[in-house]
C-alpha cells in the first residue's frame, strides 16, 4: 500500500491502485482518466478536494459504481484517515484491491452498507 497517495477525488483508492505506479493519482496531472473525470470536474468546480467534501448524495461519474461511493460515504461517516487504516489492516489480511485487471474483493456486493462492514472488517 502506498498510503501517501490516499484516496481520490472519487473515492477509489489510489494507495491501493495496481496502476499507482504509472498515476501519481487525480492531482498529479498523471491519471490516466484525467481529461474525462466528471468528478474532478465537478469537484475543481466547487472547490472541494474530494467528492466526500460535499454535502450531496451524488452518484455521478465514478461514484455511479459501489466501491468508489461506499468509500466516499465511509469518509463522511469516519473519516479518510479510518478508511486508510482499514485498507491497510484488510490488505494484510489479504484482502486484494485489484485483482486480474480492476475488479477484486471490494467490487463483489450490491449493498452499500454490506462493502461498509467489509471495509471495517475485512469479514464477509
Amino acid at each position: 500500500m502506498k498510503r501517501e497517495l490516499g484516496i481520490a477525488r472519487c473515492g477509489l483508492a489510489c494507495c491501493l491502485c495496481s496502476e499507482n505506479t504509472t498515476c501519481g493519482g487525480c492531482n498529479s496531472g498523471n491519471c490516466p482518466d484525467n481529461d474525462w473525470c466528471e468528478n474532478k470536474k465537478c469537484s475543481l468546480e466547487k472547490g472541494i478536494n474530494h467528492c466526500y467534501e460535499c454535502s450531496a448524495d451524488c452518484t455521478k461519474g465514478l461514484l455511479s459504481k459501489i466501491k468508489p461511493y461506499a468509500f466516499t460515504l465511509f469518509i463522511k461517516r469516519y473519516s479518510e484517515e479510518f478508511l486508510l487504516d482499514c485498507l491497510e489492516e484488510n490488505e494484510k489480511r489479504g484482502v486484494v484491491y485489484h485483482r486480474e485487471g480492476i475488479n477484486g474483493d471490494y467490487d463483489d456486493f450490491d449493498d452499500v452498507e454490506e462493502l461498509i462492514e467489509f471495509i471495517k472488517t475485512g469479514k464477509r
